[in-house]
């Protein structure tokens, strides 16, 4: 069933920007799925948005955020500005790659029309395909068996390609937390992106440039379990909120040593927990980033 989910219209309170209040300067101290059908069911017209100037508003862009445990798009104006409600459905598993593409089609149709189209991807993409997909090639989600014939299938999908012959338009894919990324950065010094959901996203951004995408998220962390293992939604449901954030802390600090980033963002459904646990150095973004960084891909080169 798709649930619409009401956006503001307002530009200043829409678009996601770093907090003033919590930044400060380069250098300073830190602290350190069940498978479920969907019902078949009607899909209710989309709220538009109304603007006063449609033309200023061109060209849209139909962002589109993929989730492991939910899919969500909107359509933003040329300013951020959403101009209808965000629409979403529950990811459900297995998930073949022309599943995805299908219940993609189908999430948007309600929407308004669009020039161009960008996805947020949790995986490795390369010029639109992916490279991996570690929630996708599972047989009920993250943490569940891995099926080997949906890692194949999804090893170099065209999705960028594959959703543009079905919607019509022009797409880009990126990862979700390097489009996320896009959206938050001053694009001042090292900026690194964190992102705190079904699993653990990161992006690295150097004077406003996207770096070549690492998937820290696979790497070793703790108890021979990776950072996916360790403080991914999962591990979050399993042993609580206070021993995450601890585990989330230690993350922070081997990520700091590791990347000697200047400036830090979190992001994703989770990062609310680390509210007033984190120093101030550190930025909490809102997951609507995900779908505001659509407009930035189209401003910037895919090189990878």
């Amino acid at each position: 069933m798709v649930t619409k989910e009401t956006g503001s219209s307002n530009p200043a309170s829409s678009r996601v920007a770093a907090s003033k209040a919590g930044a400060s300067k380069p250098g300073a101290s830190r602290t350190a799925g069940a498978t479920a059908k969907r019902a078949a069911s009607p899909v209710k017209a989309v709220r538009s948005v109304p603007t006063p100037k449609a033309a200023d508003l061109h060209p849209t862009t139909l962002a589109i955020d993929i989730g492991g445990t939910g899919l969500k798009a909107s359509v933003l104006g040329t300013d951020g500005r959403l101009l209808a409600d965000r629409v979403r459905v529950a990811t459900t598993y297995p998930l073949s790659p022309q599943k995805m593409v299908d219940t993609l089609v189908a999430l948007v149709a309600p929407l308004p029309p669009a020039d161009r189209a960008s996805a947020g991807f949790p995986g490795v993409v390369r010029k639109g395909r992916v490279v991996t997909a570690p929630h996708f090639v599972t047989e009920s989600g993250p943490g569940s068996r891995v099926v080997p014939e949906l890692a194949k299938a999804w090893r170099g999908f065209d999705l960028a390609g594959s959703l543009e012959e079905k919607l019509g338009h022009p797409v880009r894919v990126a990862n979700d937390a390097d489009l996320q990324g896009w959206e938050v950065v001053s694009g001042e010094g090292l900026e690194m992106v964190v992102t705190l959901g079904t699993g653990v996203g990161s992006a690295l951004f150097m004077d406003g440039r996207l770096a070549p995408h690492l998937e820290l998220a696979q790497a070793p962390f703790r108890k021979d379990e990776t950072y996916n293992g360790q403080i991914g939604d999962a591990a979050l449901r399993r042993i609580g909120t206070k021993k995450w954030r601890k585990r989330v802390l230690e993350a922070i600090s081997n990520f700091e040593s590791l990347v000697n980033y200047d400036r830090l963002y979190l992001g994703g459904g989770n990062a609310r927990h680390m509210t007033g646990h984190i120093d101030p150095s550190i930025t909490i973004v809102d997951n609507v980033a995900g779908i505001l960084g659509g407009i930035k891909l189209w401003e910037h080169p895919l090189t990878h």
